[in-house]
């Protein structure tokens, strides 16, 4: 028989604990109980209630954007720097549709960032309110999971659901809605957790497949380890690993900072002809591939063109990337750290014998042979790999670096060295231009006591450049280096080879002096290669006093990265006969007749 007493006061205790607030109040209670300290956006009558309890929390402070995308990319390198979470504060409809490029950015290349948006009022019997949009159906294809709060007991468990969601497996945006009424007004709220959410662990790496997979590479003549963004929180297993293998280590575009560009088997950006010499060569022959937080995407393989051996062992959290472009001979489900150390542990036990000294030497070499290839190539304007050798000599080691998308991006790949993980970010597969300007805000928000700096194309930047208003505001000490020659210059670049014309890639003449005055920040102008050092010099020693910093590089991009140009070939070599034969002889006739 039931002990009716016991469940009566039960009853009574829980709702004695039953209490009401209005929905922005449990917003940011929960909020406060989450690895949070920013929120990005713009204030709005669907959210003003919510934006007037961020201003009362003593934990998170809300940041004002110049446009919804800006938030977006912010709380996107907030993610990307920090182990806090990004977070936007967006109206519904406009709002939701301009943050879309940063969340898809985001969706993309596996970042988690957590999207809360104010709905339109549901105790309103009125059709056509303001901001009237199916959110829901909206975000589904660029989120991990969309919510729509239908009670204010929802709001804290809800919350602390999306936030296990966008940090698990692999990470990634989620949208919650919360409607106008809900936040604005009183409810019951029930009973509020006193601790934070559950996040699941992620699931143990198979022993079997480890075991197999350290015995292919046992057998291995010629090693070689491909990694991803997945590899960023381990490079002591994947250095130690590659040594003991006497690997190459090529990474992804996203992953460029994963493991150290200092380190003698470091080779580049991918390893098919698009790569750079030291990793096309280091990877020719490779018999079996160690491949950790990698899809084999587009850009870093080249177009698809990289050579990938039978003896492929794939690592990564998400089991959906498996045998999607390349087959793996051993799949691996399990977060990258995990992995590589038990294949290191494993390993240790019995080392492989071959002996693969050479390898570093001949890697050093290409670099070297690459690099000169680069600095002694001069004209009137700004020599790249001389720009790179300077900001590198002048920026400490944890320093953070942000590039955009565009020609510029490439340039970073061969020519910049990145030392520490997570410590170089660019948008990768989504491949947003207008990322830079807003990251390095979000970068420097969460990073207070790092340099900050960005690389961003002309075209890039005029996408977003009004954000750095943002920063002048919240006093950051950023720089900007504007590479500037007038055209959107990987695009160009390729028309240039496959079309002999350039359509739509000239961009008009701009004042950037006039863009700095207008926002507040320090202008330097780089004209030439003689004034690199003094120049970046200036520009950081500003920064330190709490400013932003537009720097006008007259950049050259006459010479071409070892990426367009093999991009451009590989594509254009599966073009059927017919076709190849068109675009081939349609340049021709054009280069001759001018």
């Amino acid at each position: 028989m039931k002990d009716t007493t016991s469940v009566k006061k039960s009853k009574k205790q829980f709702k004695k604990k039953s209490i009401r607030k209005t929905g922005a109040r449990l917003t940011v209670y929960a909020l406060e109980k989450l690895p949070v300290r920013h929120t990005f956006g713009i204030p709005g009558v669907h959210v003003t209630e919510l934006y007037d309890e961020l201003s009362r929390s003593k934990k998170i402070r809300p940041v004002l954007v110049t446009h919804e995308a800006g938030a977006a990319f912010m709380a996107d390198a907030l993610s990307r720097t920090t182990d806090h979470i990004g977070v936007l504060v967006i109206v519904p409809a406009a709002g939701v549709t301009h943050a879309m490029s940063g969340i898809g950015e985001a969706f993309l290349a596996g970042i988690p960032m957590l999207v809360i948006s104010g709905g339109v009022r549901r105790d309103c019997r009125h059709a056509y309110q303001l901001h009237d949009l199916d959110l829901q159906h909206l975000m589904e294809p660029i989120t991990k999971q969309s919510y729509l709060i239908r009670s204010h007991q929802d709001i804290v468990s809800t919350l602390f659901e999306a936030y296990s969601v966008a940090v698990s497996g692999e990470p990634g945006p989620v949208f919650v809605e919360i409607p106008a009424d809900i936040l604005l007004f009183k409810g019951d709220a029930g009973h509020l957790p006193a601790g934070g959410p559950v996040v699941p662990l992620p699931p143990a790496p198979d022993r079997q497949l480890i075991h197999t997979a350290a015995n292919l590479l046992r057998q291995a003549r010629k090693p070689g380890m491909f990694l991803g963004w997945g590899s960023r929180d381990c490079p002591q297993y994947s250095m130690r690993l590659a040594e003991l293998l006497q690997a190459p280590v090529a990474t992804t575009l996203q992953g460029l900072s994963v493991f150290p560009a200092n380190h003698p088997l470091h080779t580049g950006m991918g390893f098919s002809n698009a790569a750079v010499p030291a990793a096309e060569n280091a990877f020719a022959g490779c018999d079996c591939l160690l491949a950790a937080g990698t899809r084999f995407s587009e850009i870093p393989t080249g177009g698809y063109g990289v050579k990938v051996p039978e003896n492929l062992i794939h690592i990564d959290i998400n089991p959906m990337v498996f045998h999607k472009n390349y087959t793996a001979k051993v799949a691996i489900e399990a977060e990258a750290g995990a992995a590589l150390q038990a294949l290191l542990e494993n390993l240790q036990t019995s080392p492989p014998t071959i002996c693969r000294q050479a390898i570093e030497s001949r890697i050093a070499s290409d670099k070297l042979q690459y690099l000169e290839s680069w600095r002694s190539y001069r004209t009137d304007k700004i020599n790249p790999a001389l720009f790179f050798d300077s900001l590198r000599k002048q920026l400490a080691s944890d320093a953070i670096t942000i590039a955009d998308d565009g020609n510029h991006t490439f340039l970073c790949a061969e020519l910049l060295t990145n030392i520490k993980s997570k410590h170089f970010i660019s948008p990768s597969d989504f491949n947003c231009m207008g990322y830079c300007v807003p990251a390095v805000i979000g970068a420097k928000l969460a990073n207070p006591g790092k340099t900050v700096v960005g690389i961003v194309g002309d075209g890039g930047f005029l996408m977003t450049c009004m954000e750095i208003l943002t920063a002048s505001t919240e006093n950051l000490g950023v720089v900007y280096f504007v590479f500037y020659d007038g055209e959107l210059a990987q695009i160009a670049q390729g028309q240039k080879i496959s079309y002999n014309r350039k359509t739509c890639t000239i961009i008009g003449k701009i004042g950037i002096e006039g863009v700095a005055d207008a926002v507040g920040a320090t202008y330097l102008n780089l004209k030439n290669n003689e004034q690199i050092d003094g120049i970046i010099t200036q520009a950081l020693a500003f920064s330190k006093k709490n400013m932003p910093v537009i720097v006008d590089v007259k950049i050259d991009y006459s010479k071409r990265t070892r990426f367009t140009r093999g991009v451009v070939n590989t594509v254009s070599s599966r073009f059927p006969l017919g076709e190849k034969v068109r675009f081939i002889g349609r340049a021709l006739m054009r280069k001759a007749t001018g």
